[in-house]
């Protein structure tokens, strides 16, 4: 007898174990740091969705935060969000800054998550124009920060987010679904 599953129901299973928030960041403690950051999952859409229009990318799509191991491995993927959503707007919402702050864990993130206090750290504006010691600040951020980039190599590595053509409903479960298949390790 031959078992058959719809897409979906594949991915809603793979979805539900990949991690929550909480339970990525276990272990975690004072003296760690994380990298986070956002990108945009395009999406085919049209020009009346509105909500779903990044200005910054000029294109539709999903908004996606990512908190990555300073090695570059992703602990968490959030749920989608529509693509005008600012990272720190979505930072705050899915509760990484206060969940964070709560464990003492500090996070190092890009300009878009300025402001965001507690314990982000982000690079400072004005490169030219800023004291010597500023810009190597600068420069040992960056240089911690950039594993966290092969997160989303590794997310946008998946050929269906590269442009998903799936309801916006679905993208935030694909994501965890995918988080689930980068993480897992199989022992035969």
């Amino acid at each position: 007898m031959r078992v058959t599953q719809e897409p979906h129901e594949t991915v809603e299973v793979l979805a539900s174990w990949a991690p929550g928030l909480q339970e990525a960041l276990v272990g975690l403690g004072e003296g760690d740091f994380v990298i986070v950051d956002g990108t945009l999952i395009p999406t085919d859409r049209i020009k009346a969705d509105e909500p779903y229009y990044s200005q910054k990318h000029k294109e539709h799509g999903m908004n996606v935060q990512v908190i990555a191991r300073p090695d570059g491995t992703p602990l968490w993927f959030s749920r989608a969000t529509p693509g005008r959503t600012h990272d720190l707007t979505a930072a705050r919402a899915h509760g990484i800054v206060q969940a964070c702050l709560s464990r003492q864990i500090l996070v190092l993130a890009d300009r878009a998550y300025q402001g965001a206090g507690a314990t982000i750290r982000t690079p400072y504006y004005g490169h030219r124009d800023l004291p010597e010691h500023y810009q190597r600040y600068n420069s040992d951020h960056a240089r911690l920060r950039a594993p966290g980039e092969r997160a989303f190599a590794r997310l946008k590595s998946w050929r269906l987010l590269r442009r998903a053509r799936c309801s916006t409903n679905r993208i935030g479960r694909t994501v965890a679904a995918v988080h689930t298949l980068l993480t897992c390790q199989y022992t035969g």
